[in-house]
């Protein structure tokens, strides 16, 4: 039997946006590769939809979209070297372009993007996903929102192309995303989650 190599599997940008509405599960794309989405749990899915809530209610009438995980964000044109599509937690689009009839079922122009964690997706939230989302010359914060405790880290893009880290961490502190100028205090994302109660070390035994 012929072995199939890597590269005759791998599909194109067209390939992957045409069967991805027809697929049972969610794919992001890169490269040519493809990988299904796993379920969120209860915290993940409150934290996501608190953040979108608040951006949503903060930019009523501003001309600027709030859009939830099911809605794609495109990395790369026809001729870039990566191209990449994902599904971002959270995201923020100002750019009349895609607004137009032809970005339905994606967007290329986001100015703010939240990921909200977990175990399995963290490292690439941190790692290869996010030097992918640099790319994108509108994008100009990147937020990751830790679920199970109060942490927050947010990655502004300055002047000079680099990434500026501010990370906060306690409950009423003051969070500001200055590419939409909004601010709110960190617990405002964590309204209804119940943290995990962490085990305690047990008592010693009285002799």
């Amino acid at each position: 039997m012929n072995q199939v190599t890597a590269e005759q599997l791998l599909i194109s940008p067209e390939e992957y946006l045409e069967g991805e509405p027809y697929a049972e599960v969610r794919h992001e794309y890169i490269d040519g590769e493809v990988y299904a989405m796993a379920g969120a749990g209860d915290a993940h899915v409150k934290v996501s939809l608190n953040c979108a809530f608040l951006l949503k209610t903060h930019l009523k009438g501003s001309g600027c979209s709030t859009y939830i995980s099911d809605m794609k964000v495109r990395i790369g044109d026809d001729i870039a070297e990566n191209k990449a599509f994902f599904y971002p937690d959270v995201m923020v689009c100002c750019d009349p372009f895609d607004q137009q009839p032809e970005q339905n079922y994606v967007k290329q122009l986001p100015k703010l993007i939240i990921e909200v964690l977990s175990p399995s997706t963290e490292a690439n939230d941190r790692g290869r996903k996010f030097l992918l989302y640099r790319g994108i010359p509108s994008l100009e914060e990147y937020i990751l929102l830790n679920p199970e405790e109060y942490l927050l880290e947010r990655y502004s893009r300055q002047a000079d192309n680099q990434w500026l880290i501010t990370t906060y961490k306690e409950a009423d502190a003051m969070v500001e995303f200055d590419s939409i100028n909004f601010s709110c205090t960190l617990a405002d994302f964590y309204d209804d989650v119940v943290f995990e109660k962490q085990d305690s070390d047990p008592l010693p035994e009285n002799t």
